[in-house]
């Protein structure tokens, strides 16, 4: 029982020190955030943190990991439908319902220059599973088209994101899956077909 209990509070403590992470990330840049930040903002002790974490990047790129674990759980479910249907449809309503309930942090993480590192695997997990359904959808694709079309749709996916958090999310999240939907398509069939 005593394991239990303290499993419980690792992950409670852990929780604790990346919501304080995020809060502070909201108010200034990320290089200027200390430990002392952190554990004062959520009322926790600095040997909590050091418990868990060795520093703040340690911290963040914890955070980056578990929303993109999050994310490739969701692409998981939905890839045979996507496959199967020759939409991206199944797998974008999920994603943009998991973005639009983590806004904050996604926000967060896409506009701090200290979470690099996660726009760079955000772009490898679309770029990974857009490639499995490139592969699918288009056969005898070669390589360097497929890397140019995985680029371009990165960078465009991400840019779509950006620019609806931008406009606070006007659009119709239904619609932005439909625009996204055909852009991806059009672009796919543009330089993949004969």
């Amino acid at each position: 029982m005593e394991k239990r209990s303290e499993d419980r509070r690792s992950r409670r403590s852990r929780r604790l020190l990346k919501e304080g992470l995020l809060q502070l990330m909201q108010e200034k840049r990320f290089s200027e955030i200390t430990v002392r930040d952190i554990t004062e903002r959520m009322d926790l002790n600095r040997g909590t943190f050091y418990l868990h974490y060795p520093d703040t990047a340690a911290l963040l790129q914890s955070v980056e990991e578990d929303m993109l674990a999050e994310a490739q759980v969701l692409v998981d479910a939905h890839m045979a439908e996507s496959t199967a249907e020759r939409t991206l449809r199944p797998v974008l309503l999920p994603i943009l319902d998991y973005v639009v309930e983590h806004r904050t942090t996604i926000g967060t993480l896409l506009d701090s220059a200290a979470a690099g590192g996660f726009v760079d695997r955000l772009q490898e997990l679309i770029y990974r599973n857009g490639a499995r359904l490139t592969a699918a959808w288009f056969r005898d694709v070669s390589p360097e088209n497929l890397d140019y079309l995985m680029s371009f749709i990165t960078y465009g996916l991400i840019g779509l994101v950006k620019e609806w958090f931008g406009r606070d999310m006007d659009l119709p999240g239904e619609e932005l899956v439909s625009m996204a939907d055909r852009l991806v398509q059009r672009a796919a069939e543009a330089l993949l077909q004969p």
